[in-house]
């Protein structure tokens, strides 16, 4: 059995195969197993929250013994054992292909099984090819969020207004293009596929792969937490910024998910805040607030903003950290980019 990628495409098509509600989200699956208490030798490749249900689902390329179904079923039996009103859970499969032998079984246990189509592609990746231009440097995504501002300009004015050279600013434009992400027309040049421009984000700088820490903190509401963090930080002289969903609720004015806040710090004053802030662990605080914490790959401290009482990454830099979640932050990402001109 191997594992695949989790594209968007791979996300969607088995949203839509399990017929969640336009509400439903992907969870933190790193707090879900917290919340259990238990060392599991797994972890779901996905879990979905809808309503009050959750959906554990393995995404595998071939399933080939029953290793995948005991070890689902031995979460299953795990996660209730220790508090039996925990919320429900369904165990699925999703794969390309799987033996009649272990679907049957599967399906005996109450696991659902989802054939994934080899049209959505191997490895099941975005259409996105890399170029040797990265679209997610720090120079290049200047260029690109300044396209993004402008909707239709020069290659010579993106170049003047991000203080970066017409050489680099003409290189990045022709990746774009070169990805069909960005077309020209005369001498102006305009984004023309945001979609695929997102996916490529996802792609090439993933926000889990900043992740440095997750911390449960004593807050029960997301931004009343953000806002005493940013009043203790600052008082510490300590540099951070929110980013993520908190930021992108607060610029958007989108709903601000309320079980979590994200936020950049450097690795060097990780302690300092999980003394000021963390709560110890137990059941009656399993849903309480958690603090996501991100290292920096780049200066994201010189352009912050105060929204709310609440310290946040620049426009630019929220844009780019929510295309770094991929699915699971889409629709604020979409509504992001379809107000950022005004940002």
């Amino acid at each position: 059995m191997t594992s695949i990628d989790q594209s968007p495409e791979v996300v969607a098509f088995i949203r839509e195969a399990l017929g969640l509600s336009p509400e439903a989200r992907t969870d933190d699956i790193a707090a879900l197993y917290q919340a259990m208490e238990i060392e599991l030798p797994l972890q779901s490749d996905i879990v979905f929250k809808d309503g009050e249900r959750l959906y554990f689902v393995e995404v595998k390329s071939n399933v080939t013994s029953i290793d995948t179904i005991a070890r689902m079923q031995l979460l299953r039996e795990l996660w209730y054992r220790r508090k039996p009103d925990r919320p429900p859970v369904e165990l699925v499969i999703a794969a390309r292909t799987i033996r009649p032998r272990e679907e049957l079984l599967a399906r005996e246990l109450g696991i659902r099984v989802i054939k994934l189509p080899r049209t959505l592609g191997p490895p099941l990746q975005s259409e996105f090819k890399p170029s040797k231009s990265k679209i997610t440097s720090e120079k290049s995504w200047k260029v690109v969020s300044r396209l993004l501002k402008e909707k239709s300009t020069s290659i010579r004015q993106l170049a003047l207004k991000e203080n970066v050279s017409y050489g680099w600013a003409h290189k990045t434009v022709e990746a774009l293009i070169s990805q069909n992400i960005a077309k020209k027309n005369d001498s102006y040049v305009q984004i023309s596929d945001v979609k695929k421009l997102l996916n490529g984000i996802a792609w090439e700088r993933s926000m889990k792969n900043l992740n440095v820490a997750e911390i449960p903190v004593s807050f029960s509401d997301s931004i009343p937490a953000a806002r005493d963090i940013t009043y203790m930080l600052s008082e510490q002289n300590v540099p951070f910024a929110f980013t993520g969903y908190t930021a992108g609720g607060l610029y958007t004015g989108y709903a601000v998910r309320q079980d979590a806040v994200y936020l950049y710090l450097d690795k060097e004053n990780l302690d300092l805040f999980t003394e000021l802030f963390k709560t110890p662990f137990n059941e009656s605080n399993w849903n309480s607030i958690r603090a996501w914490i991100y290292a920096p790959d780049r200066d994201v401290f010189t352009n912050r903003q105060q929204k709310e009482g609440i310290t946040v990454v620049s426009p630019a830099q929220t844009l780019l950290d929510l295309a770094g979640f991929g699915y699971s932050a889409m629709d604020l990402t979409k509504a992001m980019v379809d107000m950022y001109d005004a940002l």
